[in-house]
C-alpha cells in the first residue's frame, strides 16, 4: 500500500466502492516550482508513482474482469455445453469472444472517457435510465453471486467432501472476513493473479492427457453442426453481461484512470483482457472435449452433477479432481467478491450516502443476502450455475442499447472525444445480435429453473 498522507499517491485495494477510492491528487496551491533543486528531486518519484499506479490500474480492472469472467460459472457452463454439444460447442465460444470485444471495448471507453459510471452516465444520456440500469445490473449481480457461492460449496465439495451448502456457507463468510481485513486487496490481487496462472497451467496439462480431436474443433469453430442461441447467449452472459461489463471500468475509475488521454491504455486493458478470457475457455473446451470424444459420459443434470470435475478427474486422476476443485474454489471467492463490489458501486446512484463504512457495510449485507438465497433455492448447483449466465445475457442488450445511444447522439458527455464511428457499428451489430439471442433464448434458460 502507498502511504495516505494529504499530498502523496494513495492506492486503496479495488473492493471498495469507487467514492472511497483514492486517486492521484494535485495541489491546487502549488502554483510555482520549489526553489530548492533537492525540493525538486523529491517530486520525481512522485510522477514515477503516478505512472506505476496508473499500470496497476490497468492490471487491476484486465484481472478484475477476467476473474469475473473465468469465474465457477464460466467454467460449468463450457463443461455443461461441451458434454452436451461436442465439438460444435466451438462456433458458440467464437461468437462469444467476437461479442466480448464489440461490448467491452465499446463501455470501458465511454465510461473512461466521460469520466462518469455507468449508471450517471446513462441518467445524463436518457433521464432515468440509469437508475433502471442500475437495478437490473444489481439484481443480475445478485443471482451471480448466488452462482458464485454455489460455486464455492461446489469446490470445497471436491476438495473436502463437504456438503455443498455447507462449502457455500463458510465461503461466503470467508469473503466477508476478507473483505473486512484492511490489506485485503493486496491478498485479493495476489490470489487473483495466481489463481489465474495456475488454471491456465492445469487446463493446458489436462488438454494434452485428453488429446482432443482438434481437427474438428477447428472446423466446427467456423462451420458447426448445430448452432444453439440459448448456449450462445448464456455464455456471452457468463462472460461479459450484468455487473461483469462494467467491472474493470468502475475500477479504472476508481484509481483515476479517466479521461481523453488514456484511451489506448484503456483499450488495450480490455483487448488483453478479453484475449485471456477466450483463449482460456478454448483450452478448457479442448480439454472437456478430449474426455468427452474417449466416450466418457458426463452427467450435467444430476443433483450432484459437477460437469467439469468429472471431466477433470476422467483426465487426470484423483489428483486433478483436487487441484481442480482448489481452482474453481478461489475462482468462486475471487468472483464472489467481485460482484458485490461491482454491484454495490452502482448503488450511489440511489443515493449519496452510499460512501464509505455505508457502502462497506453493503457490500456485506449484498454477500449475506446472496448467501441466504443460495441456501433456500432448491435448484441444482450445476443448473443453477448455467442458469444465471444466462441470466445476466438476458440484461446485457438492455445495457448496451443505452451505451450504443450514448455513442451515436450524446458526443456531447465525451469530453470533446470523437468517437470512432467502426466501433459504435460493430457495437451496434452486437447490441442486435444480443437482442435476437435473447428473444430466442429467453425460454429455454428459464426453464433450467425446472430442471
Amino acid at each position: 500500500m502507498w502511504g495516505t498522507g494529504p499530498r502523496e499517491l494513495t492506492y486503496t485495494r479495488w473492493i471498495l466502492p469507487p467514492d472511497e477510492m483514492d486517486v492521484p491528487v494535485t495541489d491546487p496551491l502549488k502554483t510555482t516550482a520549489p526553489a530548492d533543486p533537492t525540493a525538486q528531486n523529491t517530486e520525481q518519484p512522485s510522477v514515477r508513482a503516478v505512472a506505476k499506479s496508473r499500470r496497476t490500474a490497468l492490471i487491476g480492472a484486465l484481472f478484475l474482469m477476467a476473474t469475473s469472467a473465468i469465474g465457477p460459472g464460466f467454467i460449468t457452463q463450457t463443461a455443461t455445453f461441451t458434454a452436451q454439444m461436442g465439438a460444435a460447442f466451438a462456433f458458440g465460444i467464437l461468437a462469444s469472444i467476437l461479442i466480448d470485444f464489440a461490448v467491452q471495448l465499446n463501455i470501458w471507453r465511454m465510461i473512461t472517457v466521460s469520466g462518469k459510471r455507468a449508471p450517471e452516465l446513462a441518467n445524463l444520456a436518457i433521464p432515468g435510465s440509469g437508475f433502471v440500469l442500475a437495478f437490473l445490473v444489481i439484481l443480475g449481480g445478485l443471482v451471480f453471486n448466488i452462482g458464485n457461492i454455489a460455486g464455492a460449496g461446489l469446490g470445497l465439495n471436491v476438495l473436502t467432501g463437504l456438503d455443498a451448502k455447507i462449502g457455500g456457507l463458510l465461503s461466503a463468510l470467508f469473503a466477508v472476513a476478507i473483505f473486512l481485513a484492511k490489506r485485503a486487496g493486496a491478498v485479493v490481487d495476489r490470489v487473483v493473479v495466481i489463481a489465474g496462472l495456475v488454471m491456465i497451467v492445469l487446463t493446458v496439462i489436462v488438454a494434452f492427457i485428453s488429446q482432443p480431436p482438434i481437427g474438428d474443433a477447428l472446423r466446427q469453430t467456423v462451420l458447426p453442426d448445430e448452432i444453439n442461441f440459448a448456449t450462445i447467449t448464456t455464455i456471452v452472459g457468463g462472460t461479459v453481461g450484468g455487473y461483469i461489463t462494467y467491472a474493470g471500468a468502475h475500477r479504472l475509475l476508481a484509481s483515476g484512470t479517466a479521461g481523453v488521454e488514456h484511451v489506448k491504455q484503456v483499450s488495450r486493458a480490455a483487448f488483453n483482457g478479453i484475449l485471456v478470457t477466450g483463449i482460456m475457455r478454448y483450452v478448457l473446451f479442448l480439454a472437456i472435449l478430449g474426455v468427452v470424444a474417449s466416450g466418457v459420459v458426463i452427467d450435467t443434470t444430476g443433483a450432484a452433477a459437477n460437469p467439469a470435475a468429472q471431466a477433470f478427474q476422467a483426465a487426470a486422476g484423483e489428483f486433478g479432481l483436487r487441484v481442480f476443485g482448489a481452482i474453481f474454489w478461489i475462482a468462486a471467492i475471487t468472483s464472489i467478491i467481485g460482484a458485490a463490489y461491482t454491484s454495490v458501486s452502482f448503488l450511489p446512484v440511489f443515493s449519496k450516502k452510499i460512501v464509505g463504512r455505508t457502502a462497506d457495510l453493503a457490500t456485506i449485507a449484498f454477500i449475506v443476502v446472496s448467501l441466504a438465497v443460495y441456501l433456500l433455492i432448491g435448484t441444482a448447483p450445476a443448473t443453477l450455475m448455467v442458469f444465471v449466465g444466462g441470466f445476466n445475457g438476458l440484461i446485457l442488450p438492455i445495457g448496451l442499447t443505452i451505451f450504443m445511444y450514448i455513442g451515436w447522439f450524446r458526443g456531447d458527455l465525451m469530453n470533446g472525444y470523437r468517437y470512432p464511428k467502426w466501433l459504435l457499428v460493430i457495437g451496434t451489430l452486437a447490441t442486435l445480435l444480443t437482442w435476437y439471442m435473447a428473444v430466442n433464448a429467453v425460454g429455454p434458460i428459464f426453464a433450467l429453473l425446472t430442471l
